[in-house]
């Protein structure tokens, strides 16, 4: 089934407002076993919303739109499917009295112009709204080539689309659909998207299931993606490719679906029984790992520096080596073990800046769980935490797999 989703109205396009109907609706068709081949926006404007309407219509099976059922002058929505079917709108009885009522239920007179709302054209449906004033539209007719069509028309009010959605449509399109889409995602640290591929290359040509590689800010994700008759089914699909996807990347691979850097590491502090002190020095080492680890019970407590000398002041140290302050981190938190993060920057450019960074597991008798890790990278400022984060994080969780 070619699906599409269409984003209706003006305040989309300047960026006023963001679309987040049309990625809860495309998650949504995924789980569903259908195909989303079309995402678009437009506005509120009758021959541009026309034209996108009536390409949805020649060329896919379904169409599902939000925005632009509300009793206002531009909102066009009803306006513009009666003109692509070449049908005419009129007013049913039975959907103004469900209009008559929202308002009367408030205390308030209905605005003629609400009349609207309870139009239809003969090839239409309406679809309850108990918790606003439009009812969706479900329209079904003949594409090109005699092909069935059907266009889901719903409210842009989230809160109203989603009611709409669940409660309403997704039942009806169940018995449209036999199969589900099923994904699972790997999260890779420690390498780079190109290296990512160019180690899984072979393994993304595969239609059923199917392997993609995305940067995010976590690092890069795979999602493996398989369509079957049922959920079961489809993980089964997925369960050999993940195999290999896994023995190929090693202990790159830190973690799957919701799993994030911190939570893998922190998992593993309590499956060993460790605890940890954190040590950030430098300006752009200050909140790079706290935020995200201090609250557990595993972390005795976390030390902030400005420089080298101020935390060799702090914890009373006589070496100024980073090994040595760190040292001193862990003999008086008392913790087992200490990720010391240090990390400074220098302008780079306009608005950017050239960010280097040391990075140290340490356990209590001073032996290193691994070497200590260095890094560069040029970005805006803001961003050199994050950066710096994922790195300690995810040293942090090799060095406790090592241990």
């Amino acid at each position: 089934m070619r699906t599409e989703i269409v984003s209706i109205g003006t305040e989309l396009l300047l960026g006023t407002i963001t679309d987040t109907n049309a990625s809860y609706l495309a998650q949504r068709l995924a789980g569903l076993g259908i195909d989303c081949y079309y995402i678009s926006q437009v506005g509120d404007n009758m021959g541009r919303l026309r034209e996108v309407l009536q390409r949805a219509w020649d060329r896919s099976d379904l169409t599902v739109t939000t925005g632009g059922l509300g009793p206002t002058v531009d909102d066009l929505t009803r306006e513009a499917i009666a003109e692509v079917l070449g049908e005419q709108l009129t007013v049913n009885e039975r959907l103004a009295e469900h209009v008559r009522g929202f308002f009367r239920r408030r205390g308030v007179d209905m605005p003629e112009r609400n009349l609207k709302q309870a139009a239809l054209i003969p090839s239409a449906s309406a679809v309850d709204n108990p918790v606003g004033t439009a009812p969706g539209w479900w329209v079904s007719g003949p594409g090109s080539g005699g092909s069935s069509r059907v266009i889901i028309s719903m409210p842009g009010v989230p809160f109203e689309m989603k009611r709409m959605w669940e409660q309403e449509i997704e039942p009806r399109l169940r018995l449209l659909s036999d199969t589900v889409i099923v994904s699972r995602t790997l999260k890779v640290l420690g390498m780079g998207e190109s290296a990512v591929e160019q180690a899984v290359f072979d393994l993304m040509s595969g239609s059923n299931p199917t392997l993609a590689p995305y940067a995010k800010q976590d690092g890069v994700h795979l999602r493996l993606t398989a369509k079957a008759q049922d959920e079961d089914l489809a993980r089964e699909k997925i369960a050999p490719l993940e195999a290999v996807v896994r023995e190929r990347l090693g202990n790159a691979v830190y973690g799957a679906d919701d799993d994030t850097p911190s939570g893998v590491a922190l998992s593993l502090l309590h499956a060993k029984g460790l605890t940890l002190v954190i040590l950030e020095v430098g300006q752009g080492a200050l909140g790079s790992v706290s935020p995200h680890l201090s609250a557990d019970s595993a972390v005795r407590a976390t030390y902030t520096a400005r420089d080298r000398d101020h935390a060799m002041e702090m914890l009373g140290s006589s070496d100024s080596e980073l090994q040595s302050v760190a040292a001193s981190a862990i003999a008086r938190s008392g913790a087992d073990m200490v990720l010391a993060v240090e990390a400074k920057t220098t302008p780079s450019a306009i608005g950017a800046v050239k960010a280097e960074a040391s990075i140290l597991v340490l356990s209590r008798d001073g032996m290193a769980f691994a070497e200590a890790t260095r890094g560069q990278w040029t970005t805006v400022p803001a961003e050199v935490p994050r950066f710096v984060g994922l790195v300690a994080l995810n040293q942090l969780r090799l060095a406790l797999l090592a241990r």
